[in-house]
């Protein structure tokens, strides 16, 4: 079973030909509000993708608290654990360009409630080989707490080192599997503008020297990933993206699944490869999540 501890969030989505520059007004296209939160995200894309999943995340007593969590709800995840916190459920303003690119403001509200002990009741329930995923929207003691807790237990951690934070690299640290962008990454080995080359050889370093499994999910150039001594690059799925929101936690729910389903690595990170493109062609993260089924087509 995969558990995610993690953040939900209500989206606030507005669509524009062009994204602002500082200090510039442009008109908007059109409006809409949808879940959201990379937890949450991620915890559809693994339910979409086969698993069963359990969510461990706060909303707030507001009238976003019960829309936040209906997908979830609809998809069968088990949502006995979340917390129901004072005050307002975290949302997240997103501007969307023509292009499909976006830019994003996060206000955490009920996530920042999330504490250690919750961190450690969620994996107090979980089973040794079970996966937990995590990702740094919700505060860095939890995420801590969860980590150590769930490698004392014998549970598989996934860190998606997003949105990065000042802790980032020592949380990273303590995870079985990381999951970052390649910015993402250059902070955490603490190197700058690797390029190609330099990238792979970073990342090869890095696992020797740690012995972790690493992926970098490199947006239309695919992904490149070390795991057991082996390196594996894989190629983007070719699309025009209507909106990139959600790609990254659709990759995420996908690996989770498919190494919960036991697949090999490389055949989960094709199927996640596949799912997160095809998550850019709706808008919306959570709407756009695909099923198992869309996938496989694809595939």
């Amino acid at each position: 079973m995969i558990t995610v501890f993690g953040s939900i969030n209500m989206d606030l989505i507005s669509t524009t030909e062009r994204l602002p520059e500082p200090g510039e007004t442009v008109a908007g296209l059109s409006f809409s509000t949808a879940p959201g939160g990379k937890g949450a995200n991620q915890t559809l894309a693994a339910r979409r993708a086969g698993s069963d999943v359990a969510m461990v995340g706060a909303v707030g007593s507001d009238e976003f608290a019960t829309p936040a969590t209906a997908l979830l709800a609809d998809a069968g995840v088990d949502l006995s654990a979340l917390k129901i916190s004072d005050g307002a459920t975290g949302t997240a303003t997103i501007l969307v360009g023509g292009d499909g690119e976006n830019v994003i403001v996060l206000n955490a509200a009920a996530n920042f409630t999330l504490s250690e002990d919750d961190a450690r009741a969620a994996v107090e329930r979980m089973s040794a080989g079970d996966i937990l995923m995590l990702q740094l929207e919700i505060p860095a003691p939890a995420i801590r707490a969860a980590l150590e807790a769930a490698r004392k237990k014998g549970v598989t951690s996934v860190l998606n080192t997003a949105p990065l934070t000042p802790q980032a690299a020592e949380l990273a640290a303590l995870a079985d599997i990381v999951i970052a962008n390649e910015t993402e990454f250059e902070r955490l080995v603490g190197a700058e503008e690797l390029g190609s080359e330099g990238r792979i050889a970073m990342l090869k370093t890095h696992h020797d020297r740690t012995g972790q499994t690493m992926v970098i999910t490199l947006g239309g150039d695919g992904v490149i990933a070390m795991h057991e001594g082996a390196f594996f690059k894989i190629d983007a799925l070719k699309i025009d993206p209507v909106d990139t929101v959600g790609a990254g936690d659709t990759f995420c729910g996908y690996l989770a699944s498919g190494l919960e389903q036991g697949l090999s690595f490389e055949a989960a990170a094709h199927r996640a490869s596949v799912a997160g493109a095809l998550a850019c062609l709706k808008p919306g993260a959570q709407p756009s999540i695909p099923t198992a089924d869309d996938v496989a087509k694809r595939l």
